[in-house]
């Protein structure tokens, strides 16, 4: 018969072996990344001549299906003008590049990094494509930054850069490869590739191009032949509480509508087209209910 003080020796026993046993480590989440993350978890990008904020990104729902028969009101408020520290340059959003922080912080005269659009920037200023940052890459950046008007103008392929390069070969024929159908109605063409949307007539363009921002790759922008369904001038999405000026709904929770940050970021919306408040308010004018719009392509990054 064993003792209760034999028992007990035992009991303390076992209890320190098992605090001597090797724990493993308890996993984890990985934080989310910031708006401006990209590459490396130490590569982050802000603006050039701004602190960073934290509304960057204006989320809007992905599936949240507006009522279709929902008439606007007549007493419906006209969106306020977003008035942000990179609409001091030639207007809305427009070309304060987003850059590593040391390149905000201590200004300096040319990026030895290189940016999320290296290889893009390389090839749209045909030089040699390798993905790497050169003494040589950063002086053709920078001089079209500087002509550009891009600040900082430090050579940094960042997404302002590449996004002026693509509406600049947009240019005033944004359909010349024919990729979005010509038809004798309106068509709001969306270019997944260059990140570009406009509105043609026939070949007539009737809209743009201008830059805008489609789904990430959680959230893609989804393909093909839509209609735009209902729309809102001074909307607010209901499940975020978060402004959605000039929305024209075109599929579910998929939209046209301006956002009151930068539409020039490393990753995209959460599925909308996102465009400056000036480009959507001029797209509420051409627009109007039962339009036809067309997707196509791949987000670059996605």
């Amino acid at each position: 018969m064993i003792s209760v003080r034999t028992r007990r020796r035992s009991t303390v026993l076992l209890l320190a072996a098992v605090a001597l046993l090797p724990v493993a480590p308890i996993a984890r989440a990985a934080p989310a990344p910031r708006p401006w993350q990209i590459g490396t978890p130490d590569q982050l990008l802000a603006p050039g001549v701004y602190e960073p904020t934290a509304a960057e990104d204006a989320v809007e729902p992905r599936d949240a299906v507006e009522p279709r028969d929902a008439v606007e009101p007549r007493d419906a408020v006209e969106p306020r003008d977003a008035v942000e520290p990179w609409d001091v340059v030639e207007g809305t959003h427009a070309r304060v590049e987003y850059v590593p922080p040391e390149g905000a912080a201590a200004r300096v005269a040319c990026s030895k990094r290189a940016g999320p659009y290296q290889r893009a920037v390389e090839r749209w200023l045909r030089l040699t494509v390798d993905g790497k940052q050169s003494a040589a890459d950063c002086r053709a950046i920078r001089a079209f930054q500087q002509t550009r008007k891009i600040k900082p103008a430090i050579g940094f392929a960042g997404p302002v850069t590449w996004a002026r390069m693509q509406l600049i070969s947009a240019g005033k024929n944004p359909n010349a490869k024919k990729q979005c159908p010509v038809r004798a109605y309106r068509v709001a063409c969306v270019d997944l590739d260059r990140q570009v949307t406009w509105v043609q007539k026939g070949t007539k363009v009737v809209f743009g191009p201008v830059s805008m921002r489609s789904g990430r790759a959680a959230h893609p922008t989804r393909k093909g032949w839509h209609t735009v369904y209902w729309r809102h001038r001074n909307h607010v999405s209901t499940l975020y509480n978060t402004p959605m000026p000039y929305v024209q709904f075109f599929d579910g929770g998929e939209a046209f509508h301006a956002v009151y940050a930068t539409i020039h970021t490393t990753i995209g919306s959460m599925g909308c087209v996102n465009l400056t408040l000036g480009d959507a308010r001029t797209l509420w004018g051409v627009l109007k209910k039962g339009d036809r719009v067309y997707v196509w392509g791949h987000r670059p990054g996605t």
